[in-house]
């Protein structure tokens, strides 16, 4: 079985919801791989913030080369959060997650020039594009953004979804769905359906519970690793008598 096949079995069980952190680097991938997950999904705002960008604002060759730092450190497979695809076509995209060593890969539905949702059918048709370039070799996460950029309609996230399914999508990711919708969404669309864990919202357990077969972190845990890291260099301070800038 390839690693991509790997992957896209994990989404149907057993034992769901599939729990896959983001690693941000090579350190933080292999701490995951070690405690026995069985794949990885990075994410584009942790990877962002560890290379000292904004989110949205890292350069893909800077974001592919990290992706390929941490597909190097594990061996397990790895899915990439590439955002919109970066302007490249489905080729130079298809191409360039192969030679990061990624077997899946997020595709959002921002148009990132205008902070807006992009058509539809636009963005079907440029997922139907990526899967008739990689076949069955990449598991395909259609991001769906309706919740995210203030269309909080199911209807809408319905017919995205339905559309992104057709087009050749393994898995959707309506991103801040409300979770009581989660199960509803996932029956309308037919595919497996990607939640992420937020600071306030339900556990990874309580998400599959909800109607989740995949479930993923975004930036939370390289944050959550980032102020623990600040409290260590709180007590180093404090401990040498050092004052704070």
């Amino acid at each position: 079985m390839t690693a991509a096949a790997a992957l896209r079995a994990l989404h149907h069980g057993p034992g769901l919801p599939l729990v896959l952190p983001g690693p941000w680097d090579a350190a933080s991938a292999r701490v995951f791989a070690d405690a026995g997950f069985p794949a990885l999904a990075t994410p584009s705002a942790g990877i962002a913030a560890s290379l000292g960008y904004e989110d949205g604002a890292t350069p893909p060759d800077e974001m592919f080369a990290a992706v390929a730092r941490i597909t190097r450190a594990v061996d397990i497979p790895v899915s990439a959060d590439v955002e919109a695809g970066y302007g490249l076509s489905a080729k130079e995209l298809v191409g360039r997650l192969a030679d990061a060593g990624a077997v899946g890969c997020n595709l959002e539905d921002t148009d990132h020039t205008t902070g807006t949702l992009r058509d539809a059918h636009q963005q079907a048709d440029w997922l139907a594009q990526v899967r008739a370039e990689a076949g069955d070799a990449l598991v395909i996460n259609a991001r769906i953004d309706t919740y995210l950029c203030g269309v909080p309609d199911s209807d809408e996230t319905v017919r995205r979804g339905r559309l992104y399914a057709e087009a050749g999508a393994d898995c959707v990711y309506p991103i801040l769905a409300p979770p009581p919708l989660l199960a509803d969404l996932a029956t309308a669309i037919g595919l497996p359906l990607n939640a992420v864990v937020t600071a306030d919202g339900p556990t990874p357990r309580e998400l599959g519970a909800l109607g989740a077969a995949r479930v993923t972190f975004g930036p939370g845990l390289q944050q959550r690793a980032m102020a623990a890291l600040t409290g260590m260099a709180e007590q180093v301070r404090e401990e040498l008598g050092v004052e704070a800038s």
